[in-house]
């Protein structure tokens, strides 16, 4: 995972942005892309929590078509990280 940027005004901004925010390079420039995305109606962060809902919502459906069956090939565990625990 790496990005290389040849071009020196893109490495003058990201400092300044740095500078700027306190924030580290990265971080200053994964804010100016996530506003950038949000700008143009690709929310990751709406993305992410659509994709929760739908598991939601047919899991859901699953249990309302058969309670009293397994989950089959959803289960609440696929709500959780297996690593770390988090919800997913």
């Amino acid at each position: 995972m790496g990005l290389n940027i040849k071009n020196e005004r893109v490495h003058a901004l990201a400092r300044e942005a740095a500078r700027v925010t306190g924030k580290s390079q990265t971080g200053a420039i994964e804010e100016a892309l996530t506003r950038l995305l949000s700008e143009y109606g690709a929310d990751p962060a709406a993305a992410r929590t659509a994709r929760k809902i739908d598991l939601v919502q047919r899991l859901v459906m699953e249990y309302r078509e058969d309670p009293g069956s397994p989950a089959g090939p959803t289960s609440p565990d696929d709500l959780y990280d297996e690593q770390t625990g988090l919800p997913a």
